[in-house]
């Protein structure tokens, strides 16, 4: 699998919200940063960090990507359900792929852009 389908594998596994396949596509020592916040190290840490800031649905639509080499960049609207609240954040995401997994994840958006839309 190329870089970019590893990515795009990827945000189709956050669509269906199969654990299993997201954090199978994470290499072990996994770096995840979402940029407001302090990076997140390792699968497991990865795993925790999530499980904090649960959601029952996810959708990403990728609206551009581009790869060079073992690094992708994807331009997203990510949307998330949580129990009433609505969630839509644009974000730009960094993906570098190693083997077929992926080894650093970072995401720049507007923490401002967290808030629930109104009902």
């Amino acid at each position: 699998m190329t870089a970019e389908e590893t990515v795009l594998a990827f945000v189709d596994a956050w669509n269906r919200l199969d654990e299993d396949a997201i954090y199978g596509l994470m290499a072990d020592g996994i770096v995840y940063h979402n940029m407001p916040l302090k990076p997140v190290t390792g699968r497991k840490a990865v795993r925790r960090h999530l499980a904090s800031w649960p959601v029952d649905s996810a959708e990403w639509i990728v609206l551009n990507i581009a790869a060079k080499g073992n690094v992708v960049l994807t331009e997203r609207i990510d949307r998330f359900v949580r129990g009433e609240d609505r969630i839509t954040i644009p974000v730009m995401g960094t993906f570098e792929v190693e083997n077929g997994l992926i080894t650093h994840w970072r995401d720049y958006f507007d923490m401002g852009a967290m808030k629930p839309e109104p009902r």
